[in-house]
């Protein structure tokens, strides 16, 4: 099986996603798509698997680590850092990315800045959900710039705590190729 890829995130309207590796808001709502969307697989026998930084694993509370219900991947330099057991530990992305296993359904990439980074120069990306947090919080992290090769379809809203939202998916672009117009196609012919 070949696992799909995708990234799922949450930014303000400056494209910030979270402030001293915390995220800068609290929306139960935005947390619980979040959750729907990564454990949801089309077979019960699959899971999905959430690659996440260091720093992001830091971020959720205890209680809450590993992420239920998915395969949960580790990236950091550190060679001695420790993990609970049954999450996996990588030191690259390509080794986060090897990790799948045959109950893999799909893969998301859940942070922080520096993986979603890396994920769009080194990986290819099927699809991304973003959560368009409509206020300015205050922010030292900061999601990348989609690419064009990926146009948005709106999901929904939600508001909690006086902050609107609305969920989106960016689904990648087919590309078309212009056919090749009648007078290139004679010239070719007449060269062979």
């Amino acid at each position: 099986m070949n696992p799909k890829i995708y990234l799922i995130v949450a930014a303000d309207i400056k494209g910030g996603i979270g402030l001293g590796n915390k995220l800068a808001w609290d929306l139960p709502g935005d947390m619980k798509f979040f959750q729907k969307t990564t454990i949801h697989t089309e077979n019960i026998q699959f899971r999905n698997m959430v690659i996440m930084g260091r720093k992001t694993w830091e971020t959720i509370p205890e209680a809450h680590r590993p992420l239920k219900g998915r395969k949960n991947v580790v990236i950091t330099k550190n060679k001695d850092y420790k993990v609970p057991k049954g999450v996996v530990l990588a030191h690259s992305l390509e080794e986060a990315m090897k990790s799948t296993d045959e109950r893999v359904a799909d893969i998301f990439i859940i942070g922080g800045a520096s993986i979603y980074e890396l994920v769009f120069k080194k990986s290819r990306i099927d699809g991304i959900y973003l959560t368009k947090v409509k206020k300015e919080f205050k922010c030292d992290r900061f999601f990348p710039k989609i690419p064009r090769a990926f146009a948005p379809e709106r999901l929904g809203e939600g508001e909690d705590n006086g902050v609107r939202y609305e969920f989106f998916y960016y689904k990648k672009k087919k590309i078309t190729r212009p056919a090749r117009s009648t007078k290139a196609t004679k010239r070719s012919k007449r060269r062979r």
